[in-house]
């Protein structure tokens, strides 16, 4: 488990290596579609979400209708093709992250937002329920100048909602999409192959208050 709580800089990141080295299945385990793809399919988005520990993260979001493929990884970090190890370091300053492809039709990125938003607790900084290192922290990585406006305005929306009830700032980092690195395979779905597994997310408990 990751203990640093700050990032460290970059000159002092593990240096990584030039390619994955560890081969992932075709499929997506509940989904049946491609895990691995470069693109989505013509009229599909992608979109990336920090929210903790990615095992219940991933479970939470292949479950929403309308979302195609899911995986989790690594993002945000200087470290090329990390291992968990190293991320679980700390000198990597990934933090953990799932890809979510969905269809925009059927469920809007606003949506995904809101629920990630509801399912854990964005106040924390680097750390998540009992999970503490920059490898928990919340992010919203976005893929278009849509949803980053539509990122930065949910984010508003919930913190002046959580501010009126008395609780603490959004610490969510958004940015543009770095690097997306996957994780090994043993990660991916992995509540799937262990429906017992481990689950950790805190939550405000404070649902999103209703927009236009």
């Amino acid at each position: 488990m990751s203990r640093l709580t700050t990032f460290v800089p970059e000159e002092q990141t593990l240096p990584g290596r030039t390619e994955r080295w560890f081969p992932l299945e075709e499929r997506h385990r509940v989904l049946d579609a491609p895990l691995v793809t470069d693109t989505a399919p013509e009229g599909y988005e992608v979109a990336y979400f920090g929210l903790g520990c990615f095992w219940g993260a991933e479970e939470m979001f292949w479950q929403i209708p309308g979302v195609w493929s899911t995986s989790v990884g690594y993002q945000g970090g200087s470290t090329p093709n990390p291992s968990y190890e190293e991320v679980c370091s700390g000198l990597t300053n990934h933090t953990e992250a799932v890809r979510v492809v969905f269809d925009p039709t059927k469920v809007s990125y606003a949506d995904l937002v809101k629920r990630f938003f509801e399912v854990h607790d964005p106040t924390q900084g680097m750390r998540q329920g009992n999970d503490v290192g920059t490898q928990y922290r919340s992010a919203l990585y976005y893929t278009s100048p849509e949803q980053e406006a539509t990122a930065r305005r949910l984010t508003k929306v919930y913190g002046d909602e959580l501010a009126r009830r008395g609780l603490g700032e959004i610490t969510t980092e958004i940015r543009e999409a770095p690097t997306y690195y996957y994780a090994e395979q043993y990660h991916q779905q992995y509540l799937d192959r262990v429906p017992h597994g481990y689950r950790c997310h805190a939550n405000t408990g404070v649902p999103f208050p209703e927009t236009d």
